[in-house]
């Protein structure tokens, strides 16, 4: 040590230039075109910050597995590679070419296709992909990354979605379409994703190492990780930084992004497609305002400049696929939703909050064909009770679904009718795509009815009602098409405006950079308050389930020092329960700490198994829940 600190070093001038360079490549950063803007200076210099440090952990680390593995204590690891893009190309071209074009609805979607595909050529940037729900934007939306990718010598794909069951759902339906290589090519990247359903002990080791730094052809997770990752200042959420540049980056459902952070979000989004060369494509069938433009009634303030569409004529495309009729109702109390639900044979009903929706089932519980749908059901349960109603539906019998939100976010359900209580219109737009999905029925006999509700006890959270406020508003001006592409902008520019820039961003944290010093940007307060879900719930466990998987993971927690795949595994089987129902459940003894001694209260099962019913799921009709209840879901 002492001769170390005796030692003469070399000068350092210059030195630090020529290694930044190497670290950053002239296509993933070219220092002289490097654009800086006034309104965010010190934004970008965090944000360059952390690219650097990515690049030094991610070195740092994969150094040392190496070292390790020459001197004999470790395995060689492959990083990255699998197959090119050019191969997965090939390989989706195959399927797509299995699809036959023999309904009007899939004649749309091929041309929607062929057109959004022939686009790939254009230069890295920003993009809109606005395409109708059920217009086939997904495996549209990879086929144009895919190309574009390869046009422009580009590294890989990012699938970026809010909700991890659709995360589980297109990581599914992209291995399917990239055929043999969907395997090795797709790293699915969230919480509830368990590397050891794959048997192979190396193909496991790759995945777990590959979630760490997102080296894989196509990445698939949630905004939680992706947006966090970009406002992070821990090692491990920085590691995989470097690897989004020279990306094609989709946000699926765009308009999700939560409100009090969207400044935030979109500076970032449109910092990487500035100066990281990353093309990053907003897709959604409800695009979001989020243009920054010289007229100042439209303009978002800080937003994505130049933004390019890449369907065609979104306009048309609306009219050609418009497959319901929207209106609105007025307000129906549950006896008159009652009637309602009885009068179709086939129909959904989407209300705004859980208790809400119990009471509407439990009033058609009796009547053929009736289920419910609901967060209170581990997801493991819900995929069960959906995979019955879709074949209900095949089969033309009475099906009447109660369900909260969820069944919004990327479920695949094709209903002749849908009933929606008030809320934003992205939320309606999403319930109409559960409507005559595939066109089987006459616009006019389609409909969407959206209704007020007569009782205060099922009230939207305030949030809730806001969006609900701004949907009348839109309504009552443009009542004729409430779901076209110009009520939805409207829709959109008024909460935007409504919420005013702070509300944007709720913590300030574009002021709070702006006004610090170069050498004392604030990366950790930053993380800290950049958080997209805060939680105030705490999971239990539900292992009633019939495959036993549940069970038997909780049995391994006996004989295991390390629960990272056990705590994935269990993911599936837990129900989120309010922090004050769940003191409540705790106190009367209904659930318990597994292992307390070595995992504290991690991991927390259903004791009392009575609670949880097979048609409702956790019993929140019991006094213990019903004062916590918030989650609107």
């Amino acid at each position: 040590m002492k001769n170390r600190l005796e030692a003469e070093l070399p000068s350092l001038e210059c030195i630090w230039q020529q290694e930044v360079g190497e670290l950053l490549p002239d296509r993933l950063l070219p220092p002289a075109h490097f654009q800086s803007r006034r309104d965010r200076a010190f934004f970008q210099y965090a944000f360059l910050a952390r690219m650097l440090f990515s690049c030094l952990v991610d070195a740092d680390f994969i150094d040392t597995e190496a070292f390790y593995a020459v001197h004999g204590h470790g395995a060689a690891h492959i990083r990255g590679g699998g197959p090119s893009l050019s191969v997965l190309r090939d390989s989706l071209n195959q399927h797509l070419a299995t699809f036959k074009v023999d309904t009007e609805v899939n004649r749309q979607r091929s041309q929607i296709l062929t057109h959004v595909r022939a686009q790939s050529e254009k230069q890295p940037g920003r993009f809109t992909l606005t395409v109708p729900t059920g217009g086939g934007k997904t495996l549209a939306s990879l086929a144009f990354a895919l190309d574009h990718a390869i046009a422009h010598g580009m590294d890989r794909v990012i699938y970026v979605i809010p909700f991890t069951s659709i995360v589980e759902q297109n990581a599914a339906v992209f291995r399917q379409a990239l055929g043999e290589y969907g395997e090795a090519a797709v790293l699915e990247h969230h919480s509830s994703f368990d590397a050891g359903n794959h048997r192979d002990r190396e193909t496991i080791d790759k995945l777990r190492r590959d979630s760490d730094n997102w080296d894989a052809p196509i990445v698939v997770t949630t905004s939680v990780q992706f947006f966090e990752s970009l406002f992070a200042a821990k090692t491990s959420r920085c590691r995989k930084l470097h690897n989004i540049a020279n990306s094609v980056v989709i946000l699926d459902e765009a308009q999700t992004m939560p409100l009090p952070l969207l400044r935030p979000s979109v500076t970032a989004l449109d910092e990487l497609a500035l100066n990281y060369r990353t093309s990053i494509v907003l897709c959604t069938a409800t695009q979001p305002a989020l243009v920054e433009s010289d007229d100042s009634e439209r303009s978002f303030e800080g937003g994505l400049r130049n933004m390019r569409e890449l369907a065609p004529n979104p306009e048309t495309l609306y009219r050609d696929l418009k497959r319901v009729t929207v209106r609105h109702i007025g307000t129906l109390d549950d006896e008159a939703l009652h009637d309602e639900l009885l009068r179709t044979q086939q129909v959904l009903c989407i209300v705004n909050n859980r208790r809400h929706a119990r009471a509407l089932f439990e009033s058609i519980a009796d009547d053929p064909g009736s289920y419910h749908l609901t967060t209170s059901m581990y997801a493991v349960h819900r995929r069960r009770v959906l995979a019955e109603i879709r074949q209900v539906l095949k089969d033309g019998k009475p099906c009447r679904v109660i369900s909260t939100s969820l069944i919004e976010a990327g479920v695949d359900v094709d209903f002749p009718r849908v009933l929606r209580a008030e809320a934003g219109l992205d939320s309606i737009a999403q319930a109409a795509g559960r409507c005559n999905r595939e066109g089987k029925y006459e616009v006019s006999d389609s409909e969407v009815a959206i209704f007020a509700t007569a009782n205060d006890d099922w009230a939207p959270p305030p949030e809730l009602k806001q969006f609900a406020q701004v949907t009348r508003e839109v309504l009552r001006q443009r009542g004729g098409d409430p779901l076209s592409l110009s009520a939805i902008e409207a829709y959109f520019q008024l909460l935007y405006w409504q919420q005013g820039p702070q509300k944007l961003d709720r913590h300030g944290l574009l002021t709070l950079v702006e006004n610090s010093r170069l050498e004392g940007l604030p990366f950790e307060t930053i993380e800290q308050k950049f958080r997209m879900i805060e939680n105030t719930q705490r999971a239990i466990i539900i292992a009633t389930d019939e495959d036993g998987i549940a069970r038997k993971a909780l049995e391994d927690l006996s004989f295991s020092e390390s629960v990272g795949g056990i705590s994935r595994k269990l993911q599936p089987y837990t129900v989120q329960v309010p922090q004050q129902g769940f003191s409540a459940l705790e106190q009367v003894g209904a659930v318990a700490a597994l292992e307390p001694d070595k995992f504290g209260d991690q991991f927390m099962q259903l004791i009392n198994e009575d609670l949880y019913d097979e048609r409702m799921g956790l019993d929140w009709n019991n006094p213990t829940f019903r004062a916590g209840e918030s989650n609107i879901w």
